[in-house]
């Protein structure tokens, strides 16, 4: 174990001293009214990153033009370089599928809300192929209390610290308003084909004053969408046995959120929040090797699986003489209920029969606090106009799973004699300091360099310094050079360094088709890796005028110490079953091109395109790609304001072929490859304002009816043989033609 040589009351003595020292001389200056030398401002390094390539913008106008059916992550999906996947390249678990930025997989997509990590995903086991049975962290907010979603891809997202290699999701609630107001939104969503179902989703908000300087803002939100029938993948199923595999889940989510915001005097705010969110399941019968039993298919229709989150938060933000400051302490508990799943062969991540096994209920709470402080200063030094900003941060998180770390019902009467393993220890925890220095300096002549650097102190795994050079070159005013080089990094999560968490396997998911003794083999948690690291890089050029926008660039991602399960035996135990370890196995290279095209046609008409262009996305030990994208994905916009009270719009994706892996990534053992066509998803939206008040919204999703039917995982863990049939790229269900409607009324 690598122990860090700062502790907690380090990192929280430094805070305390940069915000006494922070709020110290803002109160003085208000009070004192200290004149300082006039200083040119330029924008802070957060804001320069903003206008880099990797970035885009999601207003909240966009939303309502082409709102969500469920998850913020169907409008997310239509920006440059972002795509939705599995968790993993196996594609078990297929149709969760999540925010994957750059081809770089959902693991390296850190999802933050107002500017704070959410990850709720870390209370869901992670499998012996990096499975999470999850829909990831982009659900938690209703689409219409969103004021804008800030996506940051590549060197401009690598300031976030740990989990943010491929890039960051920041979405902005909206704030308190300072005159009475509220809205209420109604939407359905009707599935043609009757075997996909059918959602529904409701959501209100009021705010308003409580004083001159005291104003608050409510929201609440119902989201229901039924499962997919038993039968709508009849006949698909390639592998395993299985008579049909699962389409997608059914969901009940409902959200509350209350924000106070507190105008201190003209210089200090105070915001405080909390929220509490509830997503449950509809089983549809999924697993994680698709083996469905007569058990599984009676929880059809069930809610077998319930995560709550809670979150409450305090901001101060100070705009002092000399700067900015901002004081952030935030606190995050996830519970995750759900029955408990085997953690051995076949029957790994499959609900056990309680007749069986009796394993009930099992519950994992996941619980992340967060404190960063951080100022902007703008400064004039060297005759060069420029912003520094400087920051800390400490972040404690812990894990207790009751249900995944303990013995799996086929491993108890197995005597487990390991380095490490506390059979009775169902519980983990790790802390991290981070430092970091950013400076957004204009040297003059149309040059702009946000040099920076990140340091971050992890209990467990060590130092990891982050450094970064972001430039933009105005060549003159329509044209522009922007690029840059960043570090970024990724800690392992508390399943894979957790000697306490074990993985079993009889024999065929064990690296080579067996275990070299013929006894089966173990996978344990490993407190001894390494952080994965990955090089960004992104250059490109861009235009602008009053009537055209485009951009074109190239990215490239060296992606170092990837974590896998191990192929090499640390250990053996009771006489014939081999140990393996997660180990830091993998090297991988990530390269493409994005580009953007806005062309205003007349004064109503808006036509805007984003072209990603994957050029390789390939693990190096193994020549595999690292997750299933396509090839290349078109999105096309049209929106037409046809008269004051109506507007209609377009929208079209085109995918390219996806490809899976020639071999199965457990056992190395080769498989038959296919690939998906490229294919497309076409809609259609109107926007009616009908009175002042209300507004009407309606449209057709998937035109054309293009429809996806999922054939099971990209790889067969339970076949032997070499060649062996797979469902390929076919992991998923793309849902066929669907028709909406939505009504708002503001009051």
């Amino acid at each position: 174990m690598k122990k860090s040589r700062y502790g907690f009351g380090h990192i929280f003595m430094l805070g305390l001293a940069l915000s006494v020292t922070f709020g110290a001389a803002g109160a003085y200056a208000a009070d004192e009214e200290i004149t300082l030398d006039t200083v040119e401002v330029v924008g802070t390094a957060a804001e320069q990153v903003k206008q880099s390539l990797g970035s885009s913008i999601i207003t909240k106008e966009d939303i309502e033009k082409n709102p969500p059916i469920n998850d913020l992550s169907e409008i997310i999906r239509r920006q440059p370089g972002v795509n939705l996947t599995g968790n993993s390249a196996s594609g078990s678990r297929g149709n969760n599928r999540q925010i994957d930025l750059r081809g770089m997989g959902p693991e390296n997509t850190l999802i933050l809300i107002d500017g704070r990590p959410v990850q709720s995903r870390n209370s869901v086991r992670y499998g012996w192929t990096e499975e999470r049975d999850t829909r990831g962290d982009s659900n938690w907010i209703p689409a219409e209390m969103v004021e804008r979603v800030e996506v940051l891809r590549g060197p401009a997202a690598a300031r976030y610290g740990s989990g943010a290699m491929g890039g960051v999701v920041n979405i902005i609630t909206k704030k308190a308003d300072k005159e009475f107001s509220g809205s209420m939104t109604v939407m359905g969503n009707i599935q043609e084909d009757a075997q996909e179902g059918d959602s529904y989703r409701t959501n209100i908000s009021v705010s308003g004053p409580v004083s001159d300087s005291v104003s608050f803002r409510i929201y609440g939100g119902m989201n229901y969408r039924d499962a997919d029938a038993k039968s709508i993948n009849e006949g698909e199923a390639v592998y395993g046995g299985a008579e049909n595999v699962a389409g997608r889940e059914g969901y009940r989510n409902r959200d509350l959120n209350a924000l106070l915001s507190w105008d201190v005097n003209r210089q200090q705010s105070v915001e405080l929040t909390g929220g509490y969110s509830r997503q449950g399941n509809i089983y549809a019968g999924d697993s994680m090797q698709n083996f469905g039993n007569t058990y599984t298919e009676s929880l059809y229709g069930e809610e077998t699986n319930v995560i709550r989150r809670k979150n409450i938060a305090a901001t101060h933000t100070g705009d002092w003489n000399w700067g900015k400051t901002r004081l952030d302490v935030s606190y995050d508990r996830t519970v995750n209920t759900r029955l408990n799943e085997g953690l051995a062969g076949g029957l790994e991540g499959e609900i056990t029969d309680t007749l069986t096994y009796d394993p009930g209920m099992a519950e994992s709470q996941y619980d992340s606090f967060l404190t960063s402080v951080k100022a902007d200063i703008p400064l004039n030094l060297f005759g060069f106009a420029q912003t520094l900003t400087v920051g800390a941060e400490y972040r404690d998180e812990s894990l207790d799973d009751k249900g995944s770390l303990r013995n799996s019902p086929a491993m108890t009467w197995l005597n487990i004699d390991l380095e490490g393993y506390n059979i009775g220890k169902t519980d983990a925890e790790a802390y991290s300091v981070a430092f970091y220095v950013e400076d957004n300096i204009y040297l003059g002549g149309g040059l702009t360099l946000t040099p920076g650097v990140r340091i971050d102190e992890h209990e467990v795994f060590g130092t990891n310094v982050s450094p970064s050079l972001n430039a933009y070159y105005e060549i003159n005013s329509n044209w522009a050079v922007k690029g840059g080089v960043a570090r970024a990094y990724k800690a392992p999560n508390l399943y894979q360094s957790n000697p306490n968490y074990l993985l079993y396997s009889r024999g065929t998911g064990c690296y080579g088709g067996a275990s070299s003794l013929g006894g089966g083999c173990y996978l344990q948690g490993n407190e001894d890796l390494d952080p994965e690291t990955s090089i960004n890089k992104e250059i490109g050029l861009a235009y602008d005028s009053d009537s055209f926008r485009a951009s074109a660039s190239y990215f490239h991602n060296d992606y170092d110490n990837k974590v896998f399960a191990g192929k090499t035996s640390v250990a053996t135990i009771n006489g014939n079953r081999d140990v393996y370890k997660w180990e830091n196995a993998g090297e991988a290279v990530v390269q493409g091109v994005e580009g953007n095209i806005f062309v205003p046609v007349g004064k109503d008409i808006d036509f805007n395109t984003n072209v990603t262009y994957m050029i390789e996305s390939e693990l190096k030990r193994t020549g595999q790609p690292l997750s299933i994208v396509p090839e290349y994905t078109v999105n096309t916009f049209i929106d037409w304001r046809a008269t004051e009270k109506l507007s209609l719009g377009v929208n079209a994706t085109f995918y390219g072929k996806q490809e899976t892996p020639s071999i199965e990534i457990r056992t190395e053992r080769e498989i038959e490859k296919d690939e998906i066509d490229p294919y497309a998803l076409v809609g259609i939206s109107a926007q009616y304002k009908v009175f002042e008040n209300l507004s009407m919204r309606a449209g057709i999703n998937n035109i054309f009816d293009k429809q996806l039917h999922r054939k099971g995982n990209s790889a067969s863990a339970s076949s032997t043989a070499d060649g062996a049939e797979s469902a390929n790229a076919y992991t998923y269900n793309e849902p066929g033609r669907s028709y909406w409607l939505s009504m708002t009324m503001d009051f």
